[in-house]
């Protein structure tokens, strides 16, 4: 598929800030695809505890996001891509054999509660609290740092509803089967209303807009 000529944009002395969380891959693709290179992209992760901070602290100049924000200080683009539903388990899970699971299989299992500061009608999306079949998940277990995450899942027969881009950085001893019955989540690009995109900015989200349009 052609991508879209890049839009002009005066060049800039530091690469655009790009915040992301657990895994870069998500975002590495979108920078590929609508032809950045990858020294014109500085990636910060952020915490997903408090997902915001460094956007609010002006540590980043945008960040990935996924499903729709209502923050009142920050504004999201239009999807620039989209992310499959998985589920991350230990390797000695039951469901870590398969080549795909069902949502209505997870709710067999005790899940994650929402972390921090992050927003609880995201964390709705990403876990739900019911399946479409109405089994409740039962979101039971701290969610604080990916390591944390894991170690739960390796002692236990917890599981982490999640997204298909973490599989290239999860430990060995953790599985990501993908979910058929989930729709992949939307994924945006988000920034602070009250401080306007640089142009260099402006046209990382232009190109990666119409990226989607092609």
């Amino acid at each position: 598929m052609t991508r879209p000529l890049r839009a002009a944009a005066p060049e800039t002395t530091r690469p655009i800030r790009f915040g992301v969380h657990g895994s870069s891959r998500l975002a590495e693709r979108i920078v590929t695809a609508i032809g950045y290179g990858r020294e014109e992209i500085e990636f910060v992760p952020y915490d997903v505890m408090e997902p915001f901070r460094p956007l609010r602290d002006g540590r980043m100049d945008l960040m990935i996001v996924k499903y729709g924000l209502l923050e009142p200080d920050i504004v999201s683009s239009r999807p620039v891509a989209f992310d499959g539903r998985a589920v991350l388990v230990s390797a000695s899970h039951p469901l870590a054999r398969r080549d795909t699971v069902s949502v209505e299989d997870v709710a067999a299992y005790d899940a994650f509660t929402c972390p921090g500061d992050f927003p609880p009608y995201v964390w709705d999306k990403v876990v739900p609290p019911t399946t479409p079949g109405g089994l409740p998940i039962r979101r039971v277990h701290p969610m604080t740092t990916l390591q944390a995450m894991a170690a739960i899942l390796t002692r236990t027969d917890a599981v982490h509803l999640s997204f298909q881009s973490l599989d290239m950085v999860v430990p060995p001893e953790i599985r990501v089967v993908p979910v058929h019955d989930l729709p992949a989540a939307p994924v945006s690009l988000a920034w602070l209303r009250d401080r306007r995109p640089s142009p260099g900015v402006a046209a990382f989200i232009f190109d990666a807009e119409r990226g989607m349009e092609l």
